[in-house]
């Protein structure tokens, strides 16, 4: 028993995390009037949330891109459209197999499937996450400025926390993970860019779901709403951020973006679905790999 506590110690945390964070969630769900959420669902016109789920489409395209541009520089010979299919599939695995098979696993292991070499793949995934944290980085005082500025307290200590934890390993990992890419610059710079076209899409999801519900905030607050809500996904305490984020959005939208806590946790759910639903093209391409899964994952959890 102990030896399974010992090895299965971050699900179970992970675990134990999504609890709590649902149970947060339903007591503000319980606090909130049924009938002003579902006003607040009614309210978002259709054609707005279709242009949302295309604006996360491109935005997929992107973070693709993000990653092929790391693996082409580091000299794996991989077209655009494999990469594009990894990477659905990973988003697939992330946010309907949370449990059991992560999205960085699922990429791996279709990679090898692939016959791409395994080292230059792993270190590869690993630079795309920290490029995904830099170019957050960028926006986050949209978001930052203001929630310093309204004066909450606990809001202010919780995220200084969580920012320096999450600092601190991101300078020891990016020093480790970018060692293939030191005399290959215009490649991390490819990557760069391409993470600042995915936020870009993002942003704008954001902001068309809030346009379709009826009420303006103005991009760049909502760019920095969001690069705020993404740090506290990070930390190891739930799947997939799975609840952290809706309960940081939110809190951000209610407190700095002037929604009230229906419209708030109306824009945190309906963000999720686009996610999802963008992510289903993945299951397509999820059975092919599902052979080298336990392969990938024992690389990734030894490395």
């Amino acid at each position: 028993m102990a030896d399974w506590l010992r090895d299965n110690r971050q699900t179970i945390a992970r675990a134990a995390g999504s609890a709590l964070a649902l149970i947060l969630l339903v007591i503000l769900l319980e606090e909130e009037s049924g009938a002003e959420i579902i006003s607040a669902l009614k309210r978002v016109n259709l054609w707005y949330f279709f242009a949302g789920i295309f604006t996360l489409l491109i935005s997929r395209v992107f973070v693709s891109g993000r990653w092929h541009a790391l693996l082409r520089s580091a000299g794996v010979e991989i077209s655009f459209w494999q990469s594009i299919k990894l990477t659905i599939t990973g988003l697939f695995a992330s946010n309907f197999l949370p449990t059991t098979i992560g999205g960085d696993v699922a990429r791996l292991a279709g990679a090898i499937q692939l016959g791409y070499d395994q080292p230059t793949c792993l270190a590869s995934l690993i630079a795309d996450r920290l490029i995904g944290m830099l170019g957050m980085l960028f926006t986050l005082p949209f978001g930052l400025v203001p929630l310093l500025s309204s004066g909450n307290g606990v809001a202010q200590s919780a995220f200084w926390g969580t920012l320096y934890q999450k600092g601190f390993d991101f300078i020891k990992r990016t020093l480790e993970a970018f060692k293939i890419w030191y005399t290959k610059p215009l490649g991390l710079l490819a990557s760069l860019l391409a993470t600042f076209g995915n936020m870009a899409f993002i942003f704008a999801s954001l902001y068309l779901l809030t346009e379709g519900m009826g009420r303006h905030v103005p991009y760049w607050l909502l760019a920095g709403i969001w690069s705020a809500a993404y740090f506290p996904t990070l930390m190891p305490i739930s799947f997939n951020g799975l609840v952290v984020q809706e309960l940081s959005i939110t809190f951000l939208l209610s407190t700095i973006g002037g929604l009230n806590h229906s419209e708030s946790l109306t824009i945190a759910i309906l963000i999720r679905l686009l996610f999802v639903i963008t992510s289903l093209p993945g299951a397509f391409f999820l059975p092919s790999i599902l052979s080298e899964m336990n392969k990938g994952k024992s690389v990734i959890r030894n490395s």
